[in-house]
């Protein structure tokens, strides 16, 4: 195993930032991951099943959903960060095998290098844009969650937040895939108005998930968006509200359509 450097380092040449992995003082075996002086990502090396930030709790949550519990599953990340999400599910359902995307060569390498995967970690790392990484998968490969983790304020590549974008990603799903997509926005949502309208004209259904506070439109945060390609399971939202974070609130059906465009 590589032995972790708090405090490195790393020049990335996509975004002319640096990257910065340091040891976190309050959780033992806990690393995050900033860059450009922001907190990015959090990662626990002695208990990758345990999730800090809050949105990727969620999100984890869902995925908890996707398949019966522990059973391994396949799962693309696009957008992946210091692959947080790629270790719960490594640790949670041992076997999974996983694909991550990132357009940062540098900034995967750095997280690779410095924090280590789970012994057994079945992943491939993909570096480029999600669109095209995902159209240059091999054909025959479907996902049983696909996850999406790139906008991070109101700006986005209108390339990805876009349906055809959301379609192509529906299509690379199994009978029983969903598709999750984390959606930092700022007051007013428009963001997450826009993308909720583009999900639904990709997929069967679609729901919103996140503290409850963020539906009132008044803070800025993230809100995470599942598609499914069947209606929603209304089981699937008292499990959600009842594991949180709380308080914890899920939009499905009519109720979404005050996040309708």
């Amino acid at each position: 195993m590589t032995e972790q450097q708090p405090g490195a380092s790393r020049f990335l040449r996509t975004t002319g930032q640096h990257a910065e992995i340091e040891s976190d003082p309050f959780t033992d075996g806990g690393f995050v991951l900033s860059i450009g002086g922001a907190e990015q990502s959090h990662v626990n090396l002695a208990d990758p099943g345990d999730i800090f930030y809050e949105y990727l709790r969620r999100i984890g949550h869902v995925v908890d959903l996707a398949a019966p519990w522990g059973e391994p599953i396949t799962a693309l990340h696009l957008g992946a960060g210091a692959l947080t999400l790629a270790r719960y599910i490594q640790a949670t359902r041992p076997g999974s095998v996983q694909y991550a995307v990132e357009l940062e060569r540098e900034l995967l390498d750095f997280v690779l290098a410095q924090l280590p995967l789970p012994e057994g970690t079945q992943l491939h790392t993909v570096i480029g844009d999600a669109r095209e990484a995902l159209a240059g998968l091999p054909a025959e490969l479907r996902f049983d969650v696909v996850i999406l983790d790139i906008f991070s304020g109101p700006e986005a590549p209108e390339h990805i937040a876009c349906t055809e974008f959301y379609e192509e990603a529906a299509a690379r799903l199994t009978p029983r895939g969903v598709l999750i997509v984390n959606v930092g926005d700022e007051p007013g949502l428009t963001l997450v108005r826009s993308q909720v309208a583009a999900l639904r004209r990709a997929m069967s259904d679609v729901a919103a998930f996140a503290e409850a506070g963020m539906f009132t439109g008044r803070y800025p945060g993230n809100i995470i968006l599942t598609g499914t390609q069947g209606p929603w399971p209304e089981v699937w939202t008292a499990a959600l509200t009842a594991r949180g974070p709380h308080p914890a609130k899920v939009l499905a059906g009519v109720e979404l359509d005050v996040l309708s465009d």
